[in-house]
């Protein structure tokens, strides 16, 4: 094999496929990366562009301006419909294929509504800036209906917010929604108070944050209830339309719903005709290789990693990053010659949560912490990972006004196809 044409196509430009890429950096490989959009993502502060706090260009780069300097590196902005593992072809949907000698597939998730896919519609969920876009006009539309309906019943349940799931994306929804009704858009209306606005978080378990230490998911639960949130627990939602929610033996009129509630792996299985677990994740092997083809990884929310103890690697962004690494350490191994099979280990950071701008739950394990002082750790820890300064100088001046005077700036609403809120 003539090491300097080996050719690696990478698809996915989410964290693991990045770092996968900038790992192989000096190598004698070409890199092919495929992306259905144009964009990088940082998808952990997604949740506050669905909540005006900050815009989409502070979330997200263009992937051709990140590997502008990466002359190995060619972008192609298409929709892959399938892998030929026999002839190692990547499909696209144009028709065309783009040949390969090692493939990474690092294509994330989408939401998972638990064979209900027709509760779409009403309750979306937060994947993607459309996704977060999407939010954001439901959000304030609603505020805007509201403030014209006269019956006092339908203008409850425009002022009514329901969350579907009480993960780490549920509880910062929860928080930040009620801050910006109760602070930010107060004072803004003239014929309702922002500050009747009723957010529900609606959790199936027995506990919000479950991968959090127990005394971390009541802290939490507490802090939201201080901040004006409805916490129910113990009941999984059964019904989700234009009207509301039905969840356990309640049925709560709302006509904003938002699903935090679970996410399927990308469609990566069916391209591989590979085995994969009930949320589609791809069963792979010790080194993140697919079965039977150890020339395909599947790394990031696409795969089923496990640890010792047999629990997932959890789909974060440190897990996916530190899967890329390990890919492209084992590519280079195999083009030095060591083809020796190097199985994953995955070192977990912490699991992180913020609530509101003055409170978060943070859990390194070692070290459990609340309140102000991880809200600030989780701030810095975020704003360190995101990219460039004029980003890291643009969300830390956003975020301090925000603190100081409760206002957002992303509070337009742009156009779009929803008329079933």
């Amino acid at each position: 094999m003539n090491q300097v044409s080996h050719h690696v196509v990478v698809v996915g430009a989410g964290f693991g496929g990045l770092e996968l890429t900038h790992a192989l950096a000096g190598q004698p490989v070409r890199i092919t990366m495929i992306d259905k959009r144009n964009h990088h993502l940082f998808q952990p502060l997604l949740y506050q562009v669905a909540t005006t706090a900050l815009a989409t260009s502070e979330v997200a780069w263009p992937i051709r301006h990140l590997l502008r300097k990466r002359k190995d590196v060619t972008t192609l902005l298409a929709n892959v419909t399938g892998v030929d593992r026999t002839g190692k072809r990547v499909l696209l949907d144009d028709g065309s294929t783009v040949a390969y000698d090692t493939l990474v597939l690092a294509t994330g998730a989408r939401h998972a509504y638990f064979g209900h896919d027709e509760w779409e519609p009403f309750a979306p969920g937060l994947k993607t800036l459309e996704d977060a876009t999407t939010i954001r006009r439901r959000i304030l539309t609603a505020f805007e209906q509201a403030e014209r309906e006269t019956d006092p019943a339908r203008r409850q349940a425009l002022l009514t917010i329901a969350i579907v799931g009480g993960g780490p994306t549920g509880v910062e929804l929860a928080g930040t929604i009620v801050e910006l009704a109760h602070d930010t858009l107060r004072g803004e209306f003239r014929n309702i108070d922002t500050r009747q606005t009723r957010v529900v978080l609606i959790e199936a378990g027995d506990r919000i944050l479950a991968n959090f230490a127990p005394k971390l998911s009541d802290y939490a639960s507490k802090a939201l209830e201080r901040l004006g949130v409805t916490v129910e627990l113990g009941r999984a939602v059964t019904r989700c339309d234009a009207e509301g929610v039905v969840f356990g033996d309640k049925q709560l009129a709302a006509r904003t719903i938002l699903w935090a509630a679970g996410v399927a792996a990308s469609p990566v299985a069916e391209w591989l005709a590979a085995k994969a677990d009930r949320a589609g994740r791809v069963l792979v092997e010790p080194d993140l290789s697919v079965p039977g083809s150890p020339d395909i990884f599947v790394i990031g929310d696409a795969a089923l990693v496990l640890r010792p103890d047999g629990r997932p690697v959890p789909g974060v962004a440190p897990s996916a990053k530190q899967e890329g690494r390990h890919v492209a350490a084992t590519i280079k191994s195999r083009l030095g010659g060591d083809n020796t099979a190097r199985p994953f280990h995955y070192k977990h950071a912490g699991d992180l949560a913020t609530i509101g701008k003055r409170a978060a739950a943070i859990d390194f394990g070692w070290i459990k912490l609340t309140g102000w002082l991880a809200w600030w750790l989780w701030g810095i820890a975020h704003i360190y990972f995101l990219i460039g300064f004029r980003n890291r100088l643009a969300v830390s001046l956003s975020w301090l006004w925000i603190y100081l005077t409760g206002q957002r700036s992303a509070r337009l609403i742009t156009q779009g196809d929803d008329d079933k809120t």
